[in-house]
């Protein structure tokens, strides 16, 4: 047997910055906004998607998220989600259950909402209350591909039918492994489960249906798989990281669980920081290294710095905040740092 490809800490964060577009941001349009969203951008937490394009794509504006190539839906553990039109099929039925009682509620809710809607938009309160029961409810049939929503922040999120996607559901739970594989690799069945909320069949690992296309690996974390076709990107040399960037609670750089939050945050403290009980703050990037939460109310963005830094580093860092694109702002974003 061969030895298992040997991955050390920088190595495995060098390759997640530079497939998340993180260490230079991308040129602005369609293809680089689908790049962006490869993983899909969670949006749980208002505008948290538009922040994450920013991070990765120059000439981000307050309507990015909104551009005709994305569409929202409940993605991934049921949380909001931006994704590419193009891969609404992965992110919905990539997590849709192959058999059994939560196939047939899927199903199910599906069909009667798009009945009761029967072409309109709604509130899915008021979408809940038409087929008797809480709209949360919905988000059971989000798999199925039949379901978006639009939802800004400041009120219900808008739910409405499409036709379902004309694409073989086991093809779309392969692609979706390879998605998470690509930006969260190296990777385990178990971080793949958590991450996409799914439940594989018994017996079966997520990842079997990929077995030809991975490499095995080790990390300091301990053993997991890789994409074989990103394994020369793994050997490449680290290039210049970006000076700062603001990432969002919920960015795929640290949407992470358990030994992989050791891997990104080796210090325990202040993986509590970053990683709260409740709401996440953002997570300051300072020469590809968490350096820092940021929080937001409104137009006051908040810093606050793990370590000392350079006078160099902190201009780069308020820049990062003070561009922010942020829709519908009654001033200037102001700055301040947090000891």
């Amino acid at each position: 047997m061969a030895a298992r490809l040997l991955l050390d800490r920088d190595s495995i964060l060098a390759f997640r910055r530079r497939v998340g577009g993180l260490d230079a941001r991308l040129r602005h349009g369609p293809d680089s906004l689908r790049l962006a969203a490869w993983a899909g951008l969670q949006d749980s937490v208002p505008r948290a998607a538009l922040l994450s394009i920013h991070a990765r794509v120059a000439g981000t504006g307050p309507s990015a998220w909104e551009d005709p190539s994305l569409v929202q839906l409940w993605g991934p553990r049921f949380s909001a989600y931006v994704v590419a039109a193009a891969d609404l099929p992965v992110f919905s039925l990539g997590r849709l259950p192959e058999d059994g009682a939560r196939l047939r509620r899927a199903e199910e809710t599906a069909d009667r909402l798009d009945a009761f809607l029967a072409g309109r938009r709604m509130p899915y309160g008021d979408a809940g209350r038409g087929l008797g029961h809480h709209g949360n409810l919905l988000r059971y049939a989000a798999p199925t591909g039949r379901v978006l929503i639009r939802w800004d922040g400041a009120r219900q999120p808008t739910v409405w039918t499409v036709p379902a996607p004309a694409v073989p559901a086991h093809e779309a739970r392969r692609e979706l492994a390879r998605r998470y594989l690509h930006v969260f690799g190296p990777a385990t069945p178990a971080s793949f489960v958590k991450w996409a909320g799914v439940r594989p069949q018994r017996g079966r690992s997520p990842f079997d249906p990929l077995a030809a296309e991975l490499v095995a690996v080790r990390t300091p974390i301990g053993d997991a798989w890789i994409l074989a076709a990103d394994e020369p990107a793994f050997r490449e040399l680290s290039g210049p990281e970006a000076p700062a960037r603001l990432l969002p609670s919920g960015d795929a750089f640290f949407l992470l669980q358990g030994a992989d939050r050791a891997l990104l945050v080796p210090d325990a403290a202040r993986r509590g920081e970053l990683w709260t009980p409740r709401v996440w703050p953002g997570a300051i990037l300072v020469a590809g290294e968490v350096a820092g939460t940021w929080r937001r109310a409104h137009a006051a963005v908040t810093l606050q710095a793990w370590r000392p830094l350079s006078p160099a580093e902190r201009e780069a860092v308020e820049e990062e905040a003070t561009s922010l694109p942020l829709p519908d702002l009654a001033r200037a974003i102001s700055v301040a740092w947090t000891d």
